[in-house]
């Protein structure tokens, strides 16, 4: 059996690092999927789980569940009202602005297999994500018409939670994330393949800030990259050029 991670324990509340791949709760979309997070938790702990919020399947890290329900209804009210700080990393195609804010309604995303019940008439609804550029990489790779291939690490803040909403809205503003093979660039992803041996989305849960529900006391969780991300962005940072503008930020 898979052995995940556990980043944060008490009476109340569990935390993993969920590695890529992994489906949090048993879906329509993948019938003969074995392995989820939620039933691999309640095996390796000892006792049930209700997650609060959720992550794609292609994202990895901070998962959080509650171990009662009360608890799981008081931790989720606080991300449908929008009080828990998330943050992510995530490697995007092309140099970023220094700092910026996507303010870009989202219509909602339907799967027709496990959607079959949601109103496809549903008006788009607010969403916003902040961004702040972490390092810039240029690489020896012609892409298009240029002779060099340009890559952002993005540290990622996402005020809304709506489906898909960070691989949405950096595709929105033409700089998708590596490695998306519904909202990325094709091309960028062959590349990765082929010269970093990358076969996962680059993109990373890296904290949650939350309310502990008894304590009432900020918790702070971090989720370490994992050694795949971590290997990709030492490979990419090894064939990086210091030319022109391409400069790291720290």
């Amino acid at each position: 059996m898979l052995k995940l991670p556990i980043l944060y324990q008490d009476d109340w509340l569990v935390a993993i690092n969920k590695p890529a791949g992994l489906l949090v709760h048993r879906s329509l979309i993948d019938k003969h999927e074995t392995q989820f997070a939620v039933q691999l938790v309640r095996d390796q702990i000892g006792q049930k789980v209700y997650p609060v919020h959720r992550l794609d399947r292609p994202t990895s890290g901070m998962l959080l569940f509650a171990l009662d329900a009360a608890t799981a209804r008081a931790v989720t009210d606080q991300f449908t009202q929008g009080l828990v700080l998330k943050t992510y990393s995530a490697l995007v195609r092309g140099f970023c602005e220094l700092a910026g804010v996507i303010d870009y309604a989202l219509k909602e995303e339907l799967d027709e297999i496990a959607d079959t019940k949601a109103d496809p008439n549903k008006p788009a609804q607010s969403a916003l994500t902040h961004y702040r550029t972490l390092e810039q990489f240029e690489l020896p790779f012609a892409s298009s018409k240029h002779p060099t291939s340009r890559y952002s690490l993005l540290e990622l803040r996402p005020k809304t939670g709506r489906r898909h909403q960070l691989r949405r809205h950096l595709k929105h503003i033409f700089h998708p994330i590596v490695g998306d093979t519904t909202h990325g660039d094709g091309k960028q992803n062959k590349l990765f393949r082929e010269q970093f041996s990358c076969e996962r989305l680059l993109l990373h849960a890296q904290a949650l800030q939350v309310q502990h529900p008894i304590s009432k006391e900020a918790l702070n969780l971090q989720a370490p990259l994992a050694d795949e991300f971590v290997q990709v962005l030492q490979s990419v940072a090894s064939k990086h050029l210091m030319v022109g503008n391409s400069n790291v930020y720290t």
